[in-house]
């Protein structure tokens, strides 16, 4: 593993030397560039230290050695990691500036490219800093989400950069082979909206990260992926096949029409009930009067559906749950006849809906069960794929 890592000015900067140690214990060589304002947090000469080679500070190099220090390099490399990556440095990537020795090698740079954003909550919302991390994702560009908790301003949220040992996992998992090469898999994602009227609905509250994750994992580690989306505000996975639905049954048509597949994922919060009928115009509320009833049913069981598939698929259902969590998905697993079910405290808000964080519970059919600490869904979807694996291999 040859590692170009890019140190910017955030606080989270003091944490690049253990990120150099544990990259170099999970066997890779590291490079550093570290930018003027990432000196200000963090010294030269640490980071030259634990990675065994100088550190890159000005975008010029040394005349008396001839050629182009950041092309040289970007012949050399594999990944470029930007750890910590600061709005700024967002910004560079995405418009293509080019003013530092990051910015500049980061241009030349030909391997893939994984981003930990770090920064106060406030500017990790601004509508700038979510539009920039689109525009990377879109161009394929890993994003590893940040926790939340206190940050060093002193405030409550997210924008911290994950710790080291979680970002050296993850870079591990990128350089792992390519354990899914050839397989199918087909992953589910987001909410379903059932209409009232045309312009009512009833929904639930999945953002639909968790299966996109999964989905960018999978296609990662190999697989043709095929991912069937609800209404998300999400940018697609580069390189998945993406089927957009709205309502339950649209889903469930777009999944038995992906068939066959060797591994599906359900993800997707599918609702369980949907008006008997949509009004062909909007309910007035003076016509409704007090009270407005309205009739539900059932929509179709698309994991029940998947049961009596053959050949069979390899099935993971997920549980949204408030209480009782470990019953429930037991219980689930069972009624769905699924393989694996990945069970998740929504009414937890660190790890609940629209968060960039999860922490999981994977029960098996054979009565196992896998705590999966919090860490980034992207994180934590390559360690369910890795409990799929394991399955399919034993």
């Amino acid at each position: 593993m040859r590692i170009v890592l890019g140190v910017s000015g955030g606080i989270a900067a003091y944490k690049a030397p253990d990120l150099v140690r544990r990259l170099r214990e999970v066997g890779a060589e590291v490079r550093v560039i570290l930018t003027p304002n990432g000196a200000r947090f963090v010294s030269p000469l640490s980071l030259a230290a634990v990675s065994d080679h100088g550190v890159i500070l000005e975008q010029w190099g040394d005349p008396s050695r001839g050629g182009v220090d950041h092309v040289e390099l970007a012949r050399w490399a594999e990944l470029l990691l930007i750890a910590p990556a600061t709005a700024n440095v967002l910004a560079k990537l995405a418009t293509g500036i080019a003013d530092d020795a990051l910015s500049t090698y980061a241009l030349a740079h030909r391997g893939e490219v994984i981003v930990a954003p770090a920064m106060n909550t406030f500017m990790l919302q601004h509508p700038t800093v979510q539009q920039n991390m689109a525009t990377l994702r879109a161009r394929g560009v890993m994003v590893l989400d940040p926790d939340s908790g206190l940050l060093a301003c002193g405030d409550e949220g997210s924008g911290r950069m994950p710790d080291p040992p979680v970002i050296a996992d993850f870079v591990r998992q990128h350089f792992a082979a390519r354990d899914l090469e050839g397989k199918s898999v087909l992953v589910t994602a987001g909410p379903t909206r059932e209409p009232i009227d045309p312009v009512r609905f009833v929904s639930n509250r999945s953002s639909g990260k968790m299966g996109y994750a999964l989905a960018e994992a999978a296609r990662r580690r190999g697989a043709n992926v095929t991912l069937i989306s609800g209404p998300t505000a999400l940018p697609a996975p580069a390189g998945v096949a993406i089927s957009s639905v709205t309502t339950a049954e649209e889903m469930h048509a777009a999944v038995m029409a992906a068939l066959p597949q060797q591994i599906i994922i359900k993800a997707a919060a599918v609702a369980d009930y949907a008006p008997q009928s949509a009004a062909d115009h909007k309910i007035k509320k003076d016509a409704a009067g007090e009270m407005l009833t309205i009739s539900m049913r059932r929509t179709p069981d698309i994991l029940a559906d998947l049961s009596a598939v053959r050949p069979r698929p390899f099935v993971v259902a997920f549980a949204a749950e408030t209480d009782s969590l470990e019953d429930n998905a037991r219980q689930k697993l069972l009624r769905k006849n699924a393989d694996l079910i990945v069970a998740n405290d929504v009414a937890d808000s660190a790890i609940g809906f629209d968060s960039d964080q999860n922490e999981v519970l994977v029960i098996g059919r054979d009565g196992s069960s896998t705590k999966l600490e919090r860490a980034p869904k992207i994180v934590i979807a390559n360690r369910i794929l890795d409990l799929v694996l394991e399955r399919l291999h034993g």
